[in-house]
């Protein structure tokens, strides 16, 4: 068959097909879509509905120019079928040599529904329009001994769409957050008092809470959250987020304005004004990996769970948000401040102070952003990365 053809052939596939989803763990490898059995859909990941609907990927502004060629890795497939467990992140990493030109190559498909998810069993095949690379989806498709793709209803919830970063690896950020924007801190709920009215409680001990949103529900679960120091942008020293330092846990045993709630584990002293933060919260991680549209100059403020140095699949905390054009899915890279030392060697200026090039560090995914912070995920280091370290355009 012609590669004229093949290409038509694919093309067609994809608008005979039904419906998709976007991406979550360890990408797998290229297999033909004839021999993949069925993909059994992950575990159903609940978006919260406060959160606003992901943006599809056709309205994405264009990150690529004309001068800049999209550069397939040396080994991509040609066609892949999504795996239960695969990531956005996996993907366009499989794809790609630089992923945040996901969308530059994402081919839309306007009659298949929700067209900026990916579902496990999708098939991805890689065509040239135009001579450039694109990713069509192909959906419907029934396994057996051959493929048989027909137009049909599909009925998926979205919560089985592949999300962009693994959902294990911010899970513990999502209950037990590092950073805590301003006014984040102003919409949580507050321990008003304890039942025999001690400063201080431990578990087991009755507390009295008030400043909840949405009332809790008997048997609902509550981390209990204290306000630690000031947070302030390093860049003109302004106030742009609190430490969050996890305190416990608290258990609702009755409704109402004060609500009562028990304490069942501590692992501090939990004060009167310490802050619930609900344990099921979640984000939705249907975005795709993008450059920044705006020239970003930040750096890492806080790293969640450890001291001073992480690695891979680790939360930070950097000093730009939405003010300074950062978006979720955005992919920012890590350079390693260089250090300043002396030159005490003959040929230059003796004792003279020397400024080392910064190097790079690894990537980052941004997941979540508010006014003046953002927090993200590191996708992939080459070395230790720091507090302070900074963060720039890919």
């Amino acid at each position: 068959m012609s590669r004229p053809m093949r290409i038509a052939q694919q093309i067609s596939l994809v608008l005979i097909s039904g419906s998709l989803p976007l991406l979550a763990g360890c990408a797998g490898k290229p297999m033909p879509a004839a021999q993949a059995s069925t993909a059994q859909s992950p575990q159903p990941f609940q978006v919260a509905q406060s959160q606003p609907a992901p943006r599809p990927y056709g309205q994405v502004a264009s990150t690529a120019h004309d001068s800049v060629p999209v550069r397939l890795t040396s080994n991509h497939p040609d066609q892949y079928v999504v795996q239960k467990g695969d990531t956005l992140w996996d993907i366009s990493t499989m794809f790609l040599e630089d992923p945040w030109f996901w969308p530059e190559i994402w081919f839309v498909n306007e009659q298949i529904e929700n067209p900026h998810l990916i579902y496990p069993g999708d098939i991805l095949n890689l065509i040239w329009v135009d001579g450039r690379p694109r990713i069509a989806i192909t959906r419907g498709v029934e396994r057996g001994d051959a493929i048989r793709v027909s137009p049909r209803i599909r009925y998926e919830d979205l919560d089985e769409a592949i999300t962009s970063i693994p959902y294990a690896a911010i899970k513990a950020f999502l209950s037990k957050p590092s950073v805590l924007a301003p006014g984040q801190v102003k919409k949580m709920p507050y321990i008003l008092s304890s039942k025999d009215k001690h400063l201080i409680s431990g578990s087991g001990n009755t507390i009295y809470a008030r400043g909840f949103s949405v009332p809790p529900e008997i048997g609902e679960v509550f981390n209990v959250i204290q306000i630690g120091n000031e947070l302030r942008d390093p860049d003109d020293n302004a106030l742009i987020g609190y430490d969050g330092v996890y305190a416990g846990e608290a258990r609702t045993t009755r409704t109402g304005d004060p609500a009562s709630l028990i304490l069942v584990t501590t692992t501090r002293e939990v004060l009167n004004g310490n802050r619930l933060l609900r344990d099921d919260q979640t984000l939705p991680l249907n975005f795709f990996p993008s450059a920044p549209a705006q020239r970003i100059d930040g750096s890492i403020i806080s790293i969640l769970d450890a001291i001073s140095v992480t690695g891979s699949n680790q939360v930070v905390v950097i000093n730009r948000g939405a003010r300074h054009g950062i978006e979720e899915g955005n992919l920012l890279t890590i350079l390693r401040k260089g250090d300043t030392i002396r030159d005490r060697f003959e040929g230059g200026i003796f004792d003279e102070k020397v400024t080392l090039p910064d190097e790079p560090a690894g990537t980052m995914m941004v997941f979540k952003t508010y006014d003046r912070i953002s927090y993200a995920l590191i996708v992939e280091a080459t070395s230790e990365i720091r507090k302070h370290d900074l963060v720039r355009n890919p």
